[in-house]
Parts: C-alpha cells; sequence; structure tokens
C-alpha cells in the first residue's frame, strides 16, 4: 500500500515483533519536524553509530546505575507532591504526571534540580513536544517555527551544561555516576565512543522525550485505574504499607523496597497492555530485506504495530478484562507478544527508568491520597500518546499526614 505517498508495508504480530526488533537494516522514520527539533540521535542512527550510543544508554541507565539516582527520584517525588497535591481538593492529572517526569529526567541526566534554568527548559520542552508531529512549515507563529525556536534555546542551555560539566570533570569535582552528561563526557574521554557534544546533547533530548513520555502516561492512567478499581486501590496500599512499616519516618525509598513492588508493577504492566503507549511506530529499509518470503526493497516504508499483540485473543486471555495476575507468571506470555519496552537487541535501554519513577511515585500518592474522578464517563484521545480528554480532573482526600507519618 502507499501511506503518504510512500509506499508501505504493514507488520504486526509477535513474529513480526521479532524481526523488526532484530533486524538492523530497518531504521525509525521520523517526521521532518521530529528531525528539525531533535537532530541527530539514537532515533535515526544505524551501524556503528548505533551501536555506539546504544551501548552507552544502556551502560548508564542499567539498573545497577539506577539504583544510584534513587535518592534524587525520591526527593523530586515528595517535593511535587508537597507543591503540587497537599493542601488541594482537586487536581488535574496529566499535566502534573508531565511536570514530575520532567524533573526527574531533569534532575537525573542533566544533574538540575529545582532552579530558573530548570524552569525554563520546561516551558521550552512542553512548546517543543507539542511541534514533534506539527507540519514542518517555519513561518513566524506557527507551531513548527515555536518548537523550532524552543529547541534551539534547550540546545544553547544544554551546551553550556556539558561545557561545564566537562570542567568540572577535568578538576576532578564530578564522576561519572554523576549525571547522563557526566558519564557520556567520561566515555568520550576514554576513547569508549566519538561521539560529539552535540551528539550528546541530541540523544539527551531524546532520552527526556521518551522517559517523559512513558512515565507521564503510565502515572496518569494507573491513577485513573486506582479510581476505577478499589480492590486493586486496596492492594497496592497493603503493598506500600508493609514497605512504609520496615522503614524509619521520612527515610527515602532504596532499590530493595522499589523490587519488593510487585503487585504494584503487576498493575502497572496491564495498563501498559491495555492502554499502550505506543501503538506502532514507522522504519525505512536501508537495504533490500525479506520477511517471510515476501521482499521489502530499499527505502520502502515499513508501519509496525507492535502493541497489536496486547488485545490479541490468541495471546491474553479475555484481552480486555483488566487483570493483574496475568502477570503472575510472565513466562508464561509468548516470547515478543507483549512488547511496551521493544524487545531484543532493541529493547529500550531506559525500561527501568519509568518503572522505577512509576513506583516511587505510586508509594508517596496512595499512601497520602484516596481520589475519586470529578468526571467519571471522560474518556481519552491519542494525540498521538494516550491523552485523557479534560486532563484527568480528581478529588483528593488527605490520608495521612503531609510529612509521610511513620506506619
Amino acid at each position: 500500500m502507499s501511506l503518504f505517498g510512500s509506499p508501505t508495508v504493514l507488520l504486526a504480530g509477535p513474529g513480526a515483533n521479532h524481526f523488526v526488533f532484530s533486524n538492523q537494516d530497518l531504521i525509525f522514520t521520523e517526521t521532518k519536524a521530529i528531525n528539525a527539533l531533535v537532530g541527530r540521535s539514537i532515533l535515526t542512527l544505524s551501524g556503528e553509530e548505533l551501536k555506539q550510543v546504544r551501548g552507552a544508554l544502556h551502560g548508564y541507565l542499567r539498573p545497577e546505575m539506577v539504583t544510584k539516582y534513587m535518592r534524587k527520584m525520591d526527593e523530586e517525588v515528595r517535593r511535587h507532591i508537597d507543591l503540587n497535591w497537599v493542601g488541594h481538593k482537586t487536581v488535574t492529572v496529566a499535566p502534573l504526571a508531565r511536570r514530575l517526569a520532567f524533573d526527574i529526567i531533569c534532575s537525573v541526566i542533566f544533574g538540575q534540580g529545582v532552579g530558573p534554568i530548570r524552569e525554563a527548559l520546561a516551558a521550552d520542552f512542553e512548546t517543543m513536544v507539542k511541534a514533534m508531529l506539527s507540519i514542518p512549515v517555519n513561518i513566524p507563529f506557527t507551531k513548527f517555527n515555536k518548537g523550532l525556536n524552543a529547541s534551539r534555546r534547550i540546545r544553547k542551555v544544554l551546551r553550556q551544561i556539558a561545557r561545564d560539566m566537562e570542567g568540572a570533570l577535568q578538576q576532578g569535582y564530578s564522576s561519572s555516576a554523576d549525571d547522563f552528561f557526566t558519564y557520556m563526557l567520561v566515555l568520550r574521554s576514554k576513547g569508549t565512543h566519538s561521539l560529539t557534544v552535540e551528539d550528546i546533547v541530541d540523544n539527551a533530548i531524546v532520552l527526556l522525550a521518551a522517559g517523559y513520555e512513558t512515565s507521564s502516561v503510565l502515572i496518569t492512567f494507573l491513577i485513573r485505574c486506582l479510581a476505577n478499581e478499589p480492590d486493586i486501590f486496596g492492594k497496592i496500599t497493603d503493598e506500600q504499607e508493609e514497605i512504609a512499616r520496615s522503614k524509619g519516618p521520612n527515610e527515602p525509598l532504596t532499590w530493595d523496597d522499589v523490587s519488593r513492588m510487585k503487585y504494584t508493577w503487576k498493575v502497572a504492566l496491564e495498563i501498559l497492555r491495555t492502554i499502550s503507549p505506543i501503538f506502532g511506530s514507522f522504519r525505512t529499509a536501508i537495504k533490500d530485506i525479506e520477511y517471510r518470503g515476501y521482499h521489502i526493497p530499499k527505502g520502502w516504508q515499513v508501519f509496525h504495530a507492535q502493541s497489536i499483540t496486547h488485545l490479541d485473543g490468541k495471546f491474553f486471555n479475555d484481552p480486555i478484562k483488566f487483570d493483574p495476575t496475568r502477570f503472575d507468571n510472565q513466562s508464561l506470555i509468548p516470547p515478543y507478544c507483549f512488547v511496551p519496552f521493544g524487545g531484543g537487541p532493541s529493547m529500550c535501554p531506559g525500561n527501568e527508568f519509568p518503572r522505577t519513577e512509576t513506583l516511587v511515585a505510586m508509594h508517596y500518592l496512595v499512601r497520602q491520597f484516596r481520589w475519586k474522578l470529578c468526571c467519571k464517563e471522560e474518556g481519552y484521545r491519542k494525540d498521538p500518546l494516550p491523552t485523557p480528554v479534560l486532563g484527568l480532573p480528581i478529588e483528593l482526600e488527605t490520608r495521612t499526614p503531609p510529612e509521610y507519618a511513620h506506619a
């Protein structure tokens, strides 16, 4: 078939998932707007460059490294709740979830705590994200023009941050575990990769966008789910209270604590199955390839509907039913049928990041609040990510004191 004037092949199913995720001759096809706004990143690289970047990202975002960022995540979640939830009778969840995800990533990736730099980045980043699917016509006051200007300001700030960190690194004031920029600069100085500062900035922006989107969608729809499922809400609360009882008053969460949040994560996985943040993606064949005897010429476009298996009754019994227990034994799920974070060589290098961020946020939210939907009939749209039509306004009822009293 032809789509947007390009010959296009539609691939779906577990076999297609395995084929696409394992094939380096299929690269992401991003819109002209995204290419202009993001630059040269893991989304558009191939060959050795892609291996370099993917290897570096896997190194920085591996579970052992995420354990080192736990305190930062914990601090950001507590600060966010104190500022935006405590003392409020109603809140609108979706924009708050986006801001929480942004603040955590800013702290961990860029080493930027609360302050004017982060506030400026937040405003510009929101503008840039809105422009990613816009028509790439650079005329003043268009969405794309505003996004392009915001992207330039973001790059200017990030380049300066990178230069400052490089100087601190050379003087021995920082280490590779401090943040993403420093980690990448250390690898560059050791000759592990040949990325320029501009390349590092490009990939930092992609990291920010990817983490921002996945985490915010997951947190938003988890909160929506708990408002509709009191039994699940109760089980998650029991799990989180048990963890809290093992800790001292105001003691931050640790990696071991997050590892014990097994039921909460099963609920999150069921959210990702039923409301996948990413339905599919476009890729381009950079050479002639074959799939099950079908010839796909070089230059053809492939639309990979990766999450279509999530709601297929052949792989998930009663797929429309919301049932976290289906993840009690994940080994029973056929390979490449549940792929919220990709699979094989294309597994998202940062999949532990949104998991940890989401679980930390839910720990403090369910221990401190109960909530109900302001509009029970509120639907959601794909824009392009799943987004509640009204932003998910909820009514809050305080459950525990603001200082997170020890249970």
